[in-house]
């Protein structure tokens, strides 16, 4: 059985990003960015163009990483950030998913 206390202080954050963001190493710069901050979730390319993430964990360590997809890597073009705190889920790690 999972130790779920450690999660008591996390926060869950699903976050939509649009503009300039496919093409440009959107995804594996935010994999890079939330593994060196510890961050547990995953980042993927959405067929409209618009990059999807969720983000848990600590709550200041979150929000620098909510922060920090408002600039993203130097070549993309961020328009908007929209982002929705929901339950956590328990997630362990960082991945990249595809769309099958």
């Amino acid at each position: 059985m999972q130790d779920q206390s450690k999660y008591l202080e996390f926060i869950h954050a699903h976050v939509l990003i649009s503009g300039k963001v496919q093409g440009v190493g959107y995804r594996f710069s935010t994999l890079n960015t939330a593994v060196s901050l510890g961050i547990n979730g995953w980042v993927k390319n959405l067929p409209d163009g618009r990059v999807e993430a969720v983000f848990e964990g600590r709550e200041e360590v979150v929000k620098k990483m909510i922060n920090w997809c408002y600039q993203g890597p130097k070549p993309a073009v961020v328009q908007n950030v929209l982002v929705r705190y929901e339950q956590v889920e328990g997630i362990e790690g960082f991945e990249i998913h595809r769309i099958p």
